[in-house]
Formats: structure tokens, sequence, C-alpha cells
């Protein structure tokens, strides 16, 4: 969701002419010998968070949502699968708690890989899939459209994200061992709603009728255990839910509501693991016109629901907001993160899963998307298109609306907009003719200064685990549009199964922003209403049937071979990138003072877990001077009352606490952070703790220097049982779902 970006070319625009984005364990069953496990699998996770300061966040491309600090540190999980009779054919699936995955992070990973690993892992058999939280870094995607509200590249965004993903499969190709993988599935009601329903509804009657939601509500789950003792190694499961339960007034790098549920899940069998750590990674699908917002779009000012085709209120749609179903943002990424996690656990404890079986294949080809002749019968045919945004692009989205006087549902040009347009590049009759009957905002596809502004080749593919199927796709589907996708490909993989029902054995999921992010694929029906999504669809109305016809062919020749050509290669515009992000230039402390001290300390009374939050600030310097990559910036540590030492318990990873970055002075170099900790105390009434800052300054003669700050000790006890109200089902429950890791 862009629309935001639209706002930072007029005004630049202008300016000149005017001057000249309680668990259930996994089911015991008959434990297999070691000689009987089916596959050979991998698990790895690695660090990917960025830069926690200064940087514009990918996702809603709002110019004043830059980091600030962190909720969540960010992540990118790796699973390779090998079947044991053919131990170097390979697959690979990293999911990534990213906005998207960039064409040019995933030719760097694979380029990493060949100097590593020869051509074991390849653009054949290797799928990046982002999470498209709205919360990380932006500057990695290395096209122009999508790097205009980061001011251009930013490498240590870049450099975090290729070298996480890189690590994380590295790890996954050193874990390898013998295991089993069972499939599971069931549909989650509560946490998704469609944004876009009047889009979904000019889908035809009879199409609709098949399914009983406009969204997808199926979670699709593997449990990957120990061939040898069928205990936990990972979880991998897919769910079509947009990651904007953070909303667009969020400065804090937070993997939002699929990465609240992965690491509720890893902690939990992280807790007694003494080998190699569970990993599990909630993937994204085809989320495309799906939100997490369940309280749904409401006029902020009078309350009453959005006009519903335009999602304006009174003509405006910055007032047109979704919300919920929390209290607050936080609240929000928890309850949705939940239910996912709790329907994860309650799969993982099916006593009856599917046992994954059979071999393990893939096939991928690069295809330009730009020209591509499509056939919907004998009678009608079509053509794609060069990108373009439409109008609707720049209204934005409930979950993040967009500015000025544009509206979703727009299909005329206005005259205005277009002289605008046409300073940046005025578009070609053709490509008018072509995108019909979206009106032209930005010819992307046109604009190749200083380099190309959207992508024209993609990323097209499918890996087959046994009979899991996984589609892997190069942006956001639809709901109706990822339907069309599953059924096309099962249609020619099990060709006895009817269009919309679930096959017995095989399972089928797309997994989302995979390998390059092309913006939205909308059926051609929704194409004509124009809605966000359909403004967004670069490739014109005809995107979804080329992507058809495409992945119908991949799937042939899966199926019955020969293998196809690898088609055009993709450009690699890394040497091509500017950036326009400042540095940071020199930090500095007030005189007298010094880096890491504390300038708010804790409070000497003691704080109640349930009951208070504790804070405390210190000077600070940039966080760009250090990612702490795999690290932290923040320990809360607890004394052993035995031996009076210190020992870390949480992190800046954690749930519980906050890091917050706030620069007090430009002109000075001056900042604070603030530490926030809800404090959590499980196995004792009270307990002493203290807080460390770990913070990194810059001398204005460019080195960094690396210092502390810590807290005074502090006591948490936990609350009196006149303090705590009634436990009933209806308190437990209300809001989150059965906490079933309790």
């Amino acid at each position: 969701m862009r629309g935001n970006l639209v706002t930072i070319l007029i005004v630049c625009l202008l300016s000149v002419f005017l001057c000249d984005l309680t668990i259930a364990r996994h089911a015991t069953t008959t434990a297999p010998t070691p000689e009987e496990g089916e596959y050979i699998v991998g698990v790895g996770m690695a660090d990917v968070t960025g830069p926690a300061a200064d940087v514009n966040m990918m996702g809603y491309a709002n110019p004043a949502q830059v980091t600030g600090g962190i909720h969540l540190r960010i992540y990118s999980r790796a699973f390779i699968f090998a079947h044991k009779d053919t131990p170097k054919k390979r697959a690979v699936f990293v999911n990534l708690e990213c906005g998207m995955q960039g064409q040019g992070v995933t030719l760097q990973v694979l380029k990493n890989l060949k100097s590593k690993f020869g051509d074991l892992y390849n653009d054949q058999n290797v799928a990046i899939s982002g999470t498209h939280t709205h919360s990380t870094p932006a500057g990695f995607l290395n096209y122009v459209l999508y790097d205009i509200t980061s001011l251009g590249y930013v490498k240590e965004t870049f450099n975090a994200l290729v070298s996480g993903i890189t690590t994380s499969i590295v790890k996954a190709d050193a874990s390898m061992q013998r295991a089993n993988i069972y499939v599971s599935q069931k549909d989650l009601y509560n946490s998704s709603i469609n944004r876009s329903p009047s889009s979904y509804e000019a889908n035809p009657a009879e199409e609709r009728a098949r399914y009983k939601h406009n969204v997808d509500t199926r979670m699709t789950l593997l449990r990957i255990v120990h061939a040898d003792t069928e205990e936990p190694m990972a979880m991998l499961n897919w769910f079509a839910v947009h990651g904007t339960s953070m909303n667009n007034t969020n400065h804090l790098i937070s993997s939002d509501n699929k990465g609240y549920a992965a690491q509720q899940v890893e902690s939990h069998f992280n807790k007694n693991q003494n080998g190699e750590p569970f990993v599990a990674a909630f993937a994204q699908s085809h989320l495309g016109d799906v939100s997490p917002n369940t309280n749904g779009a409401k006029c902020i000012d009078t309350g009453k629901p959005c006009e519903r085709n335009s999602s304006t209120c009174g003509g405006k749609n910055e007032k047109c907001i979704a919300f919920g179903p929390g209290e607050d943002m936080f609240e929000s990424t928890k309850i949705i993160g939940t239910y996912q996690r709790d329907l994860a656990m309650e799969l993982w404890s099916n006593p009856k899963p599917k046992q994954v079986t059979g071999p393990i294949s893939f096939i991928h080809q690069y295809v330009d998307m730009t020209n591509v002749t499509v056939h919907y019968n004998s009678t009608f045919s079509g053509k794609t298109c060069k990108p373009s945004m439409g109008y609707s692009f720049a209204a934005g989205t409930t979950d993040g609306p967009g500015a000025f006087d544009f509206t979703q549902g727009t299909t005329s040009a206005n005259e205005f907009w277009n002289i605008v347009r046409n300073l940046i590049m005025k578009p070609s009759q053709e490509l008018i003719d072509c995108q019909a009957p979206k009106p032209i905002l930005l010819a992307t596809g046109e604009t190749t200064f200083p380099y190309a502004w959207s992508p024209s080749i993609v990323d097209t593919m499918i890996l087959k685990v046994g009979q899991v199927v996984i589609i892997p796709v190069p942006g956001e589907f639809t709901t109706m549009s990822g339907r069309r996708l599953i059924n096309t490909v099962k249609q020619v993989l099990s060709p006895s199964v009817e269009e919309n029902q679930e096959t017995e054995d095989d399972h089928y999921v797309i997994a989302g922003l995979s390998n390059t992010y092309s913006d939205y694929i909308t059926t051609y029906e929704e194409y004509q209403v124009q809605r966000y999504e359909a403004a967004s669809t670069i490739y014109g109305p005809h995107t979804l049937q080329a992507y058809l016809e495409q992945y119908e062919k991949l799937a042939k020749h899966l199926k019955k071979g020969p293998t196809l050509p690898k088609g055009p290669t993709p450009p690699d515009l890394l040497p091509d990138q500017l950036t326009f992000l400042p540095p940071v230039v020199y930090d500095g402390v007030p005189l007298f003072t010094n880096f890491g001290d504390v300038v708010k300390d804790v409070e000497s009374t003691p704080y109640t877990v349930g009951q208070d939050v504790v804070t405390v600030t210190f000077r600070a310097g940039n966080p760009r001077n250090n990612l702490r990559t795999g690290d932290t910036y923040l320990s809360v540590e607890r004394k052993d009352d035995s031996t009076g030492k210190f020992v870390e318990v949480f992190t800046d990873a954690h749930w519980s606490t906050r890091f917050i970055w706030e620069r007090t002075s430009t002109v000075l170099g001056h900042s604070e952070v603030t530490i926030r900790w809800e404090p959590e105390l499980h196995d004792a009434q009270k307990a002493v703790f203290r807080i460390r800052y770990y913070g990194d300054y810059k001398k204005l003669t460019g080195g960094i220097v690396t210092f502390e700050g810590v807290s005074s000790e502090f006591t948490v006890v936990k609350p009196s049982p006149i303090d705590v109200w009634p436990q009933s089902e209806d308190n437990l429950s209300k809001g989150h779902g059965q906490n079933i890791l309790a």
C-alpha cells in the first residue's frame, strides 16, 4: 500500500514547477525407525533486522513513518526439503519477516549460495516469501517506485536481508536430518475480513456461490518431526491475512501478527530444547484484499460506516480507516497473532494428520509480464501491458489511507492530476488503451530515469513436497485470483478433483510475495471496479489470465516434463542504485553528561506483574551506528538469589519489551532511548531486576564507540490474590480466543 508516495512526488514536482510505501503437545504416534524417515529436512533461522532509526518503513509509504526503535526483531526462517531416495534434489522455502521479497535481494542471495554450494541451490529451487509486515525498514527493492519514500536505496536494509536470508539457508543445510512430515488443514474464521467487498462482488455470482466466504479462511500446516523419535523439529503454515495490525503511525520495527505467533510457538517448544532450536514459520498466502482489522472500516469523525465502494467519508478517503479487534494496534497484533498461534497448535496436535509421502520436485521460469498474449476462450483474448499505477493506488486502502482527493473506485482521469503526472512521464496512447479502464497516474513501465521504476521480468515457480504443492507468486493475489490460480494448477496435477473441492491426498497453498515483488493481481472483473488492488495491478486487466496460463504450463511440465527454458534474465540493478538518505554525521550528549547515562530511572517502589510497566530512559547514540544483528540493544536482567549475579532473561526480540529511540536535537546530535518492559514473573512471588542498554555513538571524526547504560535495581512482585480479577472463562477468552499456550 504505497498511495502516500504520490504525496512526495506531487510536492516535489509542484515545487520544482513553481520555482522552475494449555498447549497440547504433538500427538503421540508410533515412532518409526531411522530408516523409515521419508524425508531429509533442514531448518535454520537468522536475524534480518535492519536500521532501527531514520529509515522509512516499507508498506504504507507514509513519509512520516520512519523507524525509531524495535517492537519485535524480524527473522528469516529457512526450510530445506529432500527425499531420502534423492538427497541432492532439494527444495528451499524461506519465510521472510519483511514487507515482501525484492528481486535484487533474491539475486544476491542466489549469488551467495552459488559461491558456497555450487549449483545445489539456485533460482530453480529456492523460494523466498515475505510475510508482508508493514513495519520493517524500506530501501531494498531496487526499483524506483518502491524506494521513493525511503529516499532511495538503503544499504543497511539490503545487506541485513541478504546476509540473514543466506545465513538461515546455510544453517538449514548444516542441520539436515531424517524427518517425517505431516499435513493438516482447518479454517480460521475470526482473523480476517475482505477490505474490498464491492470489488470481490464483481466476480461472477456462480463463481462466488462455490465459496462460503469472501476471504480464504483455510490454514494449512506442516508438522515436521525427527524420524527416529517423532520429537518436534519445525512447523510451517500458510494463512492469508495482511501484516497491517500495526498501523501507519507505528515507528517500531515489528513482525506484526504473524511474527508474534511465530515467537510464541518457538518460545513454547524451545523451553526445554537441548538440540537444534525449534523453528516456526507463519507464512503468507493470497492476501491481496484481506485485512486483519476485523472491526472494519469506519469514519473516524462520525463512527459511521464508510461509503462502500470509494471507502470515503464525506468524499475524503483519509477519514475512512479500519481498526480492531483490539483497543490499540499492539493489542490487535497480539489478538490476530494469538488466533493464528492457537489454530496452528491445534493442527500440530491433530491425532490423525495426513503423512506426507512422495518425491521432491520443482519448476521455475522467468517471464516478461509486459507483453503476454492471453486467451480466455476461442472468441476472447487480450494482452498484458507495461506497468502502470492507477489513480486509486494513490487513495491507499482502509488499512492505510492515502492523501489529496484520490478515492478508490476511480475509473476516470482528472485534468489537473494528468498535468502533474505528465511532468514525470506522459503515458503513451498505447499504454492508456492497454491499461483501460484504469486511469494512469504513474506510467512506471515507460519511466526509466534514473533506472527502472517497476519490474518487467518476474519469477514463476511451483515446489512440490510429496502431495503438498507450494505455489510461490511474485505479488499479492486477491482472494478470488488466488482461488483461480490454485484451481488451475490443481486441474493439471489432480485432474479428477472438482474445482473448489479440497483433495484427500493433495494440498495446495499459495506462497505470496515470493522472489520478486510486482504489486497486486486482481481478477479481470475486479480490475473493472478499480479499487486500490486493481489500480495496483500493474500489468493491466489481463494480468491474472497471463499468470493462470503460465502456471498451467509450469504444472504440465512439472508433471510430465520436459524442463522449460529459464526465460529472460532479470536485470541486476544493484550497481545503479541511488541513495539520498543522509548518513549519521555524529552523536552528542549535553555538557557534563555521558552516553549511557540514565535520564529517567526506574521507580523505587515495586512493580506488579500485569498492572505496571517498567520504563527507563538513557542518553543514546543512533542505532544505525550498529544494527546489532543477532544481538540486542537491551537486556532485562534478573538477580540470582543464590549468587547475587544478574542474568539476562529478555532482549529486544521479546514481545514484553520495547526499544524506543528518539532524536532530541538534530543540530547537536542528541538522542535518547527509552526501554519499556511489561514485567513477567513465573517462578517466584518476587524478584529483583535491572535493565541494561547497549549502544554505539559516532564521533565527529567518524569512529564508532560502544557503550552501555544500566538502570537501578528494582523489584517485581506478583499481584496479591485480592488484586486479581476472577478467572472466568469469559475473561480469559474475550477477544483473544482460547489461550492454549498458558
